[in-house]
């Protein structure tokens, strides 16, 4: 695949996705976003166990919107704007392996509703993360309203969408919003070490506790029971379950591969 502002490659069956705008801090605007969908839609899941988003340059992941380009935009305009964004980063919420955000510098706006769609955050002890679209009378339309309070609770997700104010990778940390803050040169070498512990469990069974994890927000402690339940019974369909546990008995490594 080739795009103007993206780049992308697989190695050993980690895929590297990279937002390719470093002169203007990796701002997202339309074609970012539709490049972003593009990606998503055409990419084969099946060479992939794990994915790998960080952005180019070493002064942003992604510092938010790219407000120029949102400033001509009419009210219609505006709502299609953030249902883009929404579809996108839900396009990559939905993926079904583990996407692992590397956070350097900033992730602001659009940049942490970005990291919010990924399912683990590594940044580095430099980093500065927030919600800043109250400061130009907007809010976060990307799914910021919504994904905020799921991960960081309804009070704190109060708290920085009110402010709009910045807090540093020790502040994340301490709110459970990064997994891990390393220093910057050991930034993505932590997160290759964390996709390689995950690419050697089963694929199948990481997508669907992800799923689950994902469904237990929309529904009752009942219902995710049962439908843990069923997940749990089907994984019993696939050789990997049959090969995890035959090697567990026999005391070597097991060999998982996706069927």
């Amino acid at each position: 695949m080739v795009f103007d502002t993206l780049q992308f490659e697989i190695k050993e069956q980690v895929g590297y996705l990279t937002i390719s705008r470093a002169k203007a801090l990796n701002a997202l605007n339309v074609k970012v976003l539709d490049e972003i969908e593009s990606f998503v839609k055409t990419l084969d899941t099946k060479q992939i166990r794990v994915l790998i988003v960080q952005g180019a340059g070493d002064k942003a992941f992604v510092a938010g919107a790219d407000i120029k380009e949102m400033s001509s935009l009419t009210p219609e305009d505006a709502k299609r704007f953030s249902q883009k964004g929404q579809r996108v980063f839900s396009l990559i919420e939905d993926l079904p392996f583990p996407v692992i955000a590397v956070i350097q510098g900033f992730a602001l706006g659009g940049g942490l509703e970005l990291a919010l769609s990924c399912d683990i955050l590594i940044m580095e002890t430099k980093t500065k993360i927030g919600l800043p679209e109250v400061s130009l009378s907007l809010l976060p339309a990307f799914g910021g309203t919504q994904r905020l309070s799921r991960s960081v609770g309804l009070y704190r997700a109060k708290e920085m969408i009110f402010t709009g104010d910045f807090y540093t990778a020790k502040e994340a940390f301490e709110m459970g919003l990064a997994n891990k803050v390393v220093d910057k040169k050991d930034l993505l070498k932590t997160a290759e070490s964390m996709a390689q512990t995950i690419k050697s469990r089963a694929p199948i069974a990481i997508s669907k506790s992800k799923k689950l994890i994902h469904q237990s927000r929309d529904f009752s402690i009942d219902k995710g029971l049962e439908l843990e339940a069923k997940e749990f019974g089907d994984l019993f369909n696939y050789e990997d379950s049959r090969e995890g546990i035959e090697a567990f008995i026999s005391k070597r490594k097991a060999n998982f591969k996706g069927l």
